[in-house]
């Protein structure tokens, strides 16, 4: 008898144990430090919303963890989604912004990115975006119908990078002209550029960016502002036409939708795959409580920042119906990014 009951008080402990040793997200995140990974330089959209991000999501998450950020550069953005999914801590002690047209690069044969999308943690977005595209007040550009004839010499990242693709697919889809020179470590240094004169303008620049990062340059009209990249118009911009109006065919019009329907989620947040599932709740549930919290709202606008959150779970459906894009569309879309 002494040894059944032996038996059944260690099964009784075991079973009682993980409950009692189970942690709970304040409990593991109290006194921790997160790290908040930007995939470009300091000083441009990504950088600003994410420093701003990072002083004020703290208060709204359990245990009051401090978010420490990071700007972690290279190979336009794939750099930081590879290290995400492969190599970052997995305990919802990091997590990262990528450039926004990251998450379709595997899907566009860059063999250098070593990630499936449909695998990360989407914790959400600070804004939905149009972005535009611009060149400088010395340059012969003033509309986007002058590139059917001039041509413009635009600054990129790299490759797969939004300003080498959008101003590549505007080319293979319009017949425009325009030439992409890589190799900027960013946005700012590509704007910068623009300054000294290495380029022309930058095809792919986020409207809200541009204000905060350049409102004297929309002051002074020492740009001209001659597209939009996005599904639909920015009330702000109601003269400026928008590339997808200048489709002539359905195919035409799939093409753009798949390359600037990237637009709908603009700053994606992310954290690697396999945290645990409440880690990304709790992440998520800050961060839209953040985009309330009236201080953040008032440091946005400072900033000359839009705010129109998109949730985490709304990003993961729409990364999901643009992957099942037809085959046939998504391999033109590729030669003409080459």
């Amino acid at each position: 008898m002494r040894a059944i009951h032996l038996v059944l008080g260690v099964a009784a402990a075991l079973l009682v144990t993980p409950c009692a040793s189970a942690q709970t997200v304040a409990e593991f995140y109290r006194g921790k430090t997160i790290e908040l990974d930007i995939g470009t330089s300091a000083g441009g959209g990504y950088d600003v919303h994410s420093r701003l991000l990072a002083r004020h999501m703290p208060k709204y998450l359990p245990g009051n963890p401090t978010i420490v950020p990071k700007n972690v550069e290279g190979a336009s953005g794939v750099r930081l989604a590879n290290m995400l999914y492969n190599t970052a801590p997995r305990d919802g002690t990091l997590f990262g912004i990528l450039l926004r047209n990251v998450p379709f690069e595997p899907m566009f044969g860059n063999k250098a990115a070593q990630f499936d999308a449909s695998k990360f943690s989407w914790i959400g977005s600070p804004s939905n975006e149009v972005s535009i595209c611009v060149a400088w007040h010395t340059s012969r550009i003033t509309k986007l119908d002058d590139l059917f004839s001039k041509e413009l010499v635009v600054g990129g990242i790299g490759p797969g990078a939004d300003l080498a693709v959008f101003p590549k697919i505007i080319n293979g889809v319009l017949g425009t002209r325009m030439q992409v020179i890589n190799g900027y470590a960013g946005g700012n240094e590509v704007m910068l550029a623009m300054e000294r004169g290495e380029v022309g303008g930058r095809c792919a620049w986020s409207w809200s960016a541009a204000k905060a990062t350049r409102q004297d340059w929309i002051d002074r009209k020492q740009i001209n502002i001659f597209a939009q990249t996005a599904l639909r118009k920015h009330p702000e911009l109601t003269d400026v036409p928008l590339v997808l109006d200048y489709a002539k065919t359905d195919e035409d019009r799939s093409i753009f939708k798949l390359v600037f329907a990237r637009q709908e989620f603009a700053w994606p947040y992310i954290a690697p795959p396999g945290v645990p599932a409440d880690r990304i709740a709790a992440l998520r549930r800050a961060f839209m409580e953040t985009m309330k919290d009236k201080d953040f709202l008032a440091d946005a606008e400072k900033a000359k920042l839009e705010i129109i959150p998109v949730p985490g779970e709304q990003i993961e459906r729409l990364v999901g119906e643009l992957y099942g894009t037809p085959t046939e569309i998504v391999q033109k879309t590729m030669e003409m990014m080459k």
